[in-house]
């Protein structure tokens, strides 16, 4: 049982997982590397240990301790009281939700392992390539828990799904669907149709079938591939899928945001 520290200076040792959190360079490279991740909010923070990552700390205001009194009961780490003020000092913006904690990245596993754990039967599977809004991201990934998608592979580039703002949008659900990355791309996409999917890639190709046809077919395993911001997915993407699918649009639209058009796919292929 973990009993609240007040902490009063902004510079303490003990709060350096949470500085600089707008500072989305140096927590993008920071936060890998030295293993952790920031949940916020009360829903977050509890999802996040549902899910079974390990807290290095927590952080939160002192009407937040009613609140989140279990949590700090239970908690084996370290909980940091502060005030509003020198959350903000600390994080570089205004802790809205009130409380932070700090979390312990666990090891991704194999594609190979991840995909045999789906078992048999029917599966679906969503792959982003190069997504790097984390916005998008995590909004792909509550989608892919909202539609009853199994797993979420990221191609190298994509941004990280732990990233604070992508764990926010998620909602918590990035800790809920399994994920990893594929480290050589595209070629691991072969993984997956060793496993027995057919990798269909969302794009505006002339030879693109529509989605509702590929729906219609009731694919057995199937993985929805989309690509990044923008310029959408690449030609070497395109070449590796197995069949390309396009989400037919009234005139004067020609695609949608990539989080937009994942929700369309997986709520189109759902069981």
């Amino acid at each position: 049982m973990a009993e609240p520290v007040a902490v009063e200076d902004p510079a303490d040792p003990r709060l350096a997982d949470y500085t600089s959190l707008t500072d989305v360079e140096l927590r993008r490279r920071r936060e890998p590397a030295e293993g952790l991740f920031i949940a916020e909010g009360e829903k977050v923070i509890r999802r996040a240990l549902a899910a079974g990552y390990p807290m290095r700390s927590m952080l939160l205001s002192a009407k937040w301790l009613g609140p989140m009194r279990d949590v700090v009961d239970a908690a084996t780490a370290p909980v940091y009281e502060v005030t509003p003020a020198l959350a903000e000092q600390v994080t570089g913006y205004h802790v809205h939700r009130g409380a932070l904690a700090s979390m312990a990245r666990t090891p991704l596993r194999s594609v190979d392992a991840l995909l045999a754990g789906l078992g048999p039967g029917p599966r679906r599977v969503a792959v982003f390539e190069d997504t790097v809004d984390h916005a998008n991201l995590g909004a792909g990934f509550r989608s892919a828990a909202a539609l009853g998608v199994d797993a979420v592979l990221l191609s190298p580039r994509c941004a990280d799904p732990f990233y604070r703002r992508a764990v926010k949008v998620s909602m918590g659900a990035v800790f809920s669907v399994p994920w990893t990355r594929l480290d050589d791309w595209p070629q691991d996409l072969a993984l997956l149709r060793a496993h027995g999917f057919t990798v269909a890639a969302l794009c505006l190709a002339d030879d693109a079938v529509p989605l509702d046809v590929l729906a219609a077919s009731h694919p057995d395993r199937l993985a929805l591939m989309l690509g990044t911001e923008g310029d959408g997915l690449t030609p070497a993407a395109l070449r590796a899928a197995d069949t390309r699918v396009t989400i037919p649009m009234a005139a004067g639209v020609d695609s949608l945001n990539v989080a937009a058009a994942s929700a369309v796919a997986f709520y189109a292929t759902r069981a």
